[in-house]
């Protein structure tokens, strides 16, 4: 049977299922994460990773806490960067060269790329250094250290003044961030680097392959890498763009097994975690459950399957909206995921957990009223929260909004990166796409808004006979809706401010937009204020539990092992994909399904190079992809997962659909990472890439 282009076209829209039975949700409400970190559970910071080491070493890690963090010689954390500021990459040459996700290069790739120079669809190798292609506003960041300044704050030391003696007068980076909602606060400084240029990229039905139909799912199959280099001035230190510009000289980088991984091997990931909520009570994940998830899925489906339908038709729309697409889909199918895991854990440890809690607390006058006061918290700030998460997902989810926001951005400060950002933002956009967008995230507003909507609003759609005229003028009357009209108004300031003044879309974003929001409800300022305290409890009642804070795109150590898992009864999920599953996906009708001729030729001569591993017909095939227990969530994406002696064994890409509630609770019995193994990728490289010349630079072991 032909597959879709992506999922949407056949899948029914999430929020029109029958509403989740109000039995089902009660056993979806974690109250907290479990009573004991159990298993590979735990995003633990580098710099205390020696209260760790013993636990991993017993794991089966071969090497020293100095190894994985030290400020005094070269370790592994000066081989792992935070790229571009949502994923990690690795540095596994003396060269500068850098290993991440696919989908993390995707924009750069999708940048370089148009219909006659598709490097989306074919893929992309640079033959020496001279083809390595330059990306605006690409960069990557290398933590120089990281240390504890929770006494210098309270001491009276302001975090301005500790940031800026860090930064040596504008060389470093630097920030200060909460740990365990501000029981502790960390320095972290960073060395960043903007001239990151792009050397090699599979065609995307390797590096996508299986688009989101398999996107958070196992068994996978999709080599999800590509390679960048780092460039520096001839000193060695970070440089804007310029032709002058050599290979960054790295202090560390990883060498990179050949020998392959079995279950039961250890396995490390070092990475930049971006959001966990472990400790948050009842209150958030019902917010989550009943609330959050629902509408955020069903106006993105709406979303995609409009932009989906464009896809298929037109190839000009495919290229232009790939990354788009790739970024609306991923939360999408996230939160479905997420919303099946917490159905699926039930809550009876759980409430016990916070029961018991309660009852500690009950003598102790600090702390006996913060259940409650997190509660009532929580009641007064959900409403706010999740009108504006709506008016995110809707009114902003049209195009139309994004390019009115930019351009009064550069009204208010004009600059030529900016110019370039709003030029490259039109380039991808398609207006008849987006007006189809505009009126069904109308219609979803309207659904999901309690009522009454605000007078502005039905005044508008009253004035244009509904919320197919009210759409229809936010395009008609719109002055920004081409870029050739947009172009001149970038000359012209005054001018520009004059036409914002009248657009109609800003208006719309002025009746429902309250500001931004931190990302999770439990993080509002009038909810955390009740965190705090409420950590410091919990670590004085559940002394033996190893905390560990919750991701915040700061560099974490996860730890565990290769391992498959039972997805349902008498179904046993091995951790190893290899090319024969390719093989038997493969289908040249579907984009995300036509594998490289190439590809095919190799499997049909068995023409693997090194890269082969027998099978247990006594044959030969490719890996591909393993699962692993390691604690990830987004931001790990890219993330360098190495073995017991620190060699890279393969690159973190995805967790599995029903592990994504990891994010509020970690399951040691189901949640598992996948990685791309690195011989497929190093396999890619050589066989499909032709670009052998790369290996050459590496440490192959």
């Amino acid at each position: 049977m032909k597959r879709p282009l992506n999922p949407t076209s056949r899948r029914k829209r999430p929020c029109r299922m029958p509403r989740i039975a109000a039995a089902i949700l009660l056993t979806a409400l974690t109250a907290i994460a479990a009573p004991k970190a159990r298993a590979d559970e735990g995003m633990w910071l580098p710099s205390l990773i020696g209260k760790r080491i013993d636990d991993m070493r017993a794991k089966g890690f071969r090497l020293t806490a100095e190894d994985i963090y030290s400020v005094n010689k070269a370790s592994m954390k000066d081989a792992v960067v935070l790229f571009n500021g949502g994923c990690t990459g690795e540095l596994i040459s003396p060269e500068g060269l850098l290993v991440t996700n696919h989908h993390c290069g995707y924009g750069a790739i999708q940048g370089h790329s148009t219909v006659e120079h598709d490097y989306l669809t074919h893929g992309f190798w640079a033959r020496d250094r001279s083809e390595e292609l330059p990306n605006e506003g690409l960069w990557v960041r290398r933590l120089v250290r990281m240390e504890e300044v929770t006494d210098r704050l309270a001491a009276g030391e302001t975090a301005e003044k500790i940031c800026e003696e860090a930064a040596e007068k504008g060389r470093y980076r630097t920030a200060i961030e909460q740990m365990y909602y501000g029981n502790q606060q960390f320095l972290f400084v960073y060395e960043q680097f903007d001239d990151v240029r792009l050397v090699g990229a599979p065609p995307s039905s390797i590096g996508k392959f299986g688009g989101d139909t398999d996107n958070w799912m196992w068994p996978r199959h999709t080599g999800d890498f590509s390679l960048f280099r780092i460039y520096a001035d001839r000193e060695n230190r970070p440089a804007k763009f310029s032709r002058e510009n050599v290979p960054y000289r790295p202090a560390r980088y990883f060498p990179v097994s050949t020998k392959g991984i079995r279950e039961g091997d250890f396995t490390m990931i070092y990475g930049f975690p971006g959001n966990t909520q472990q400790y948050v009570t009842a209150d958030a994940v019902a917010y989550v459950v009943e609330r959050s998830d629902p509408m955020k899925i069903d106006l993105r489906t709406r979303r995609l399957e409009i932009i989906s339908a464009a896809q298929e038709a037109d190839a000009a729309p495919r290229i232009r909206y790939a990354a788009k697409h790739a970024s609306i889909a991923n939360a999408w199918k996230k939160w479905q995921g997420e919303l099946l895991g917490l159905q699926r854990l039930g809550t009876v440890a759980q409430k016990a957990y916070e029961t018991a809690f309660a009852r500690w607390a009950a003598d102790r006058p600090e702390y006996a009223h913060l259940l409650d006061s997190l509660r009532a918290a929580y009641r007064s700030a959900t409403e706010g929260y999740y009108l504006q998460e709506l008016c995110n997902e809707s009114v902003k989810g049209i195009e139309l909004a994004t390019l009115a926001a930019a351009l009064k951005q550069y009204a208010a400060k004009p600059s030529e990166a900016l110019a370039e950002r709003i030029a490259k933002l039109y380039r991808d956009y398609d207006p008849a796409i987006d007006r189809r967008v505009a009126v069904e995230m109308l219609r979803g507003l309207e659904q999901y808004h309690p009522r009454p909507l605000p007078e502005a609003y039905t005044a508008e759609t009253t004035r244009c006979k509904g919320v197919e005229g009210y759409a229809a003028r936010l395009f008609d009357a719109s002055a920004i809706v081409r870029f050739d009209a947009v172009e001149p108004l970038l000359r012209d300031t005054a001018a520009l401010r004059a036409a914002l003044q009248r657009e109609p879309v800003l208006h719309l974003v002025g009746i429902f937009d309250r500001g931004r929001i931190p990302r999770n409800l439990s993080n509002l300022p009038a909810v955390e204020r009740w965190y705090r305290p409420y950590m410091k409890a919990l670590r004085e009642f559940d002394r033996e539990r190893p905390f560990y804070p919750d991701a915040n795109l700061t560099l974490r150590v996860a730890y565990g092992q290769v391992a498959g898992y039972w997805y349902a009864d008498a179904v046993y999920h091995r951790p190893l994909t290899t090319l024969d599953g390719i093989i038997a996906k493969d289908d040249p009708t579907v984009y995300d399904y036509d594998i490289p001729q190439r590809l095919r030729a190799c499997h049909a001569a068995k023409d693997y190079g090194r890269w082969s591993i027998p099978t247990a017909d006594g044959g030969v095939t490719v890996p591909v992809c393993f699962l692993a227990t390691n604690h990830t969530t987004g931001g790990n994406s890219g993330s360098p997962v190495v073995n017991a002696d620190g060699e890279l064994v393969g690159i973190n890409f995805d967790r599995t659909w029903r592990s994504t509630m990891s994010d509020l609770q970690f399951d040691p019995a189901i949640c598992r990472n996948i990685a791309v193994d690195i011989r497929y990728v190093l396999f890619t490289i050589d066989r499909i890439g032709g670009a052998g010349h790369l290996l050459k630079e590496m440490e192959l072991r």
